[in-house]
């Protein structure tokens, strides 16, 4: 799987009218309140998966 997930909902207004930016890979731009943003992926948490006593995965 090579394509990236796009955001659903402005992160200021919620709003459903998002378009790519053109200032690099992740910039999203809201029509709705005027404003842009960016996404990033910062990596795994530590926790990760743990098993509970041999009764499967817990997440």
């Amino acid at each position: 799987m090579s394509e990236r997930a796009a955001p659903f909902h402005c992160p200021y207004c919620g709003d459903e009218d998002l378009r790519p930016n053109e200032t690099g890979h992740g910039a999203w731009e809201c029509a709705s309140c005027n404003r842009a943003f960016q996404l990033k992926f910062l990596g795994l948490l530590t926790r990760g998966v743990q098993r509970n006593d041999g009764e499967g995965d817990r997440i």
